[in-house]
C-alpha cells in the first residue's frame, strides 16, 4: 500500500468516524453500557481496519462502518421506545445498599467486593458504608448515593431540625415508565394502578400511555411528567 493511498483511506476513515460519531449522538460516550461498549469497540476496528488492510476496499469499509452505525441508532431507538427491551440489552439498576444494609445478594450480581464498593463509594466523597442510606448501582458502571440525613451537605441536624416524620417511603420510587405501569414497584409500594389512574385523572391525565414518567414521591405525593413536552422560546 503507498503512502499516498494510506493517507486517503486515514482521512476518509476519520471523516467518516467524526460524522458517524456526531450522528449516533453523546450517549455512546457518556453512559458507558453493554451495548455502548461493543458498538464503540466495533467501529474502532472497523476504523482501523477501513486505513490499514489493503484487502478491504475503500467502499466496502466505509459500507461496514456505516451499516454498524445505522445498526447501532436503530437499536437505540428500539432502546428509548420499549423498556423490555432496554432491561434487556443494557441490564436495570441494582440496590446494593438498601437503609444502610449491604445487599449481598444483589452485590454479587454486580460482581463487586466490599473493597470494590467501598471504592465507589469514596469517589462519591462518602468515606464510610455506614454514612449511606441508599446506593445504587446503575448500568452504567456508576454508583449513585444517597447518604443518611444527619450525614447530608447542611444536614438538618446542623440546623437543629428534626428529620422529617410525615415521609410514607424511605425512596422516591418511579411506577411509569415511557407509558407504561411498573407493577412490580407499585406492588412494593402496596398501591394499585387504580389509585395511579385516579391521581393522574386529578392531573387532567386519562391514560398511562400519555406520560413519560410518573413517580412516588417519599411523601405520597406523585411526580408526573407527560410526553411530548415543548421548550417555549
Amino acid at each position: 500500500m503507498s503512502i499516498s493511498e494510506l493517507s486517503l483511506r486515514l482521512a476518509i476513515a476519520f471523516i467518516t468516524m467524526l460524522i458517524l460519531a456526531r450522528i449516533i449522538g453523546r450517549k455512546e460516550i457518556s453512559q458507558m453500557t453493554f451495548f455502548n461498549f461493543i458498538s464503540g469497540i466495533a467501529i474502532g476496528s472497523i476504523g482501523a481496519n477501513v486505513v490499514v488492510n489493503a484487502n478491504l476496499t475503500l467502499r466496502n469499509g466505509v459500507y461496514a462502518l456505516v451499516g454498524w452505525t445505522a445498526f447501532t441508532i436503530l437499536i437505540g431507538f428500539v432502546d428509548i421506545k420499549s423498556r423490555r427491551f432496554r432491561k434487556l440489552v443494557e441490564g436495570q439498576p441494582l440496590i446494593v445498599i438498601k437503609e444502610g444494609k449491604i445487599m449481598e445478594r444483589e452485590l454479587r450480581k454486580t460482581r463487586l467486593n466490599v473493597d470494590a464498593l467501598n471504592a465507589l463509594l469514596r469517589e462519591k466523597n462518602t468515606f464510610s458504608i455506614a454514612d449511606v442510606e441508599y446506593a445504587i448501582f446503575e448500568t452504567d458502571g456508576k454508583l449513585s448515593v444517597m447518604k443518611k440525613e444527619p450525614k447530608q451537605p447542611l444536614t438538618k441536624s446542623d440546623l437543629a431540625i428534626q428529620p422529617s416524620t410525615n415521609n410514607k417511603y424511605p425512596i422516591s420510587t418511579g411506577v411509569i415508565f415511557d407509558g407504561e405501569v411498573n407493577t412490580g414497584n407499585l406492588t412494593k409500594l402496596n398501591l394499585k394502578e387504580d389509585w395511579l389512574l385516579s391521581q393522574l385523572q386529578q392531573s387532567g391525565i386519562q391514560s398511562f400511555s400519555e406520560v413519560l414518567y410518573a413517580e412516588v414521591q417519599k411523601d405520597g405525593s406523585l411526580y408526573i411528567d407527560k410526553k411530548n413536552d415543548q421548550i417555549l422560546h
